[in-house]
């Protein structure tokens, strides 16, 4: 089974480790339109022709499956892309919902005086999509939204810590009261590498929520929906090792030295995969 995977660059690494995890027998083809990063500061209109493009080529490569590793891609593009394509197209949203959820566990407390920051990026903040999702689980009216655009680009130049980094997120919750805040929801792939970072700067106890566990749930149960039980059940075989091709814009292979950075991010996130990367 060919599964394609597509990001503007290295954020979708994140959820690739997780499909991996769960599916190491599968064949992997991940996509990164770097060329076209961040997403997040692009027009609508931008983005969808992108994404167009890009599912169409690993459609024609032979995927049986697509994952927009992008909460803005799939803002923008996810619903015309399954009316184009008969496969099975995931997409990902920010764990909003989840985070409520945990939230709304805690007690009447909780919900009266603490509240949920969703980080993402501009472009998937202003999204109907993304505006409905709230609108539906946030009946107490508890999430607030805070647009982080250079961390995308941080991530893209593999800053992850540092003075620099530190002082840019230091300067995103100024003015914010964290201290009331009961979680910071991940609406973005690439805020994953700032996971510890963010744990070192924000007040003790508060959440890192992300929606990629729930991705590659979703996207499990929809291949077994989709090509049956022993297919997926095949896939599932860790005996195997993982194969994965990586792909840069312009739909051409991706260069030796970026393939083994790429390799190296994701390694730190696969770390219980058997055998060896093959590309």
């Amino acid at each position: 089974m060919r599964i394609g995977f597509m990001d503007s660059g290295v954020g979708g690494l994140t959820v690739l480790g997780k499909a991996i995890r769960e599916l190491p027998c599968a064949q992997f083809l991940y996509y990164a339109d770097t060329g076209h990063a961040p997403y997040g500061t692009r027009s609508r209109e931008q983005v969808l022709d992108m994404v167009h493009a890009i599912v169409e080529f690993l459609v024609d490569k032979g995927s049986d499956a697509i994952v927009l590793a992008c909460n803005t891609a799939t803002g923008i593009a996810v619903s015309s892309l399954r009316n184009r394509f008969a496969l099975p197209v995931i997409g990902m949203e920010p764990a909003v919902k989840p985070a409520v959820e945990n939230h709304c566990n805690h007690g009447k407390d909780a919900v009266l005086h603490k509240r949920i920051l969703v980080l993402a990026t501009p472009l998937t903040l202003q999204q109907e999509k993304f505006r409905d999702l709230v609108d539906k689980v946030d009946t107490d009216h508890i999430v607030d939204v805070l647009p982080a655009p250079s961390l995308v680009e941080y991530a893209e130049n593999g800053i992850f810590s540092g003075t620099e980094v530190e002082g840019y997120i230091r300067h995103l919750f100024e003015g914010r009261d964290m201290q009331r805040v009961s979680a910071v929801v991940l609406g973005c792939t690439h805020f994953l590498y700032f996971r510890d970072l963010l744990i070192r700067i924000l007040p003790p106890g508060i959440l890192l929520i992300d929606g990629n566990e729930g991705t590659v749930r979703r996207l499990v149960s929809v291949l077994t929906e989709t090509y049956g039980t022993a297919k997926v059940a095949s896939c599932k075989n860790a005996g195997n090792s993982s194969c994965i091709d990586f792909y840069d814009t312009g739909h051409v292979p991706m260069a030796a030295l970026k393939q083994n950075s790429y390799l190296k991010l994701l390694d730190g996130s696969v770390q219980q995969v058997k055998g060896e990367m093959q590309i």
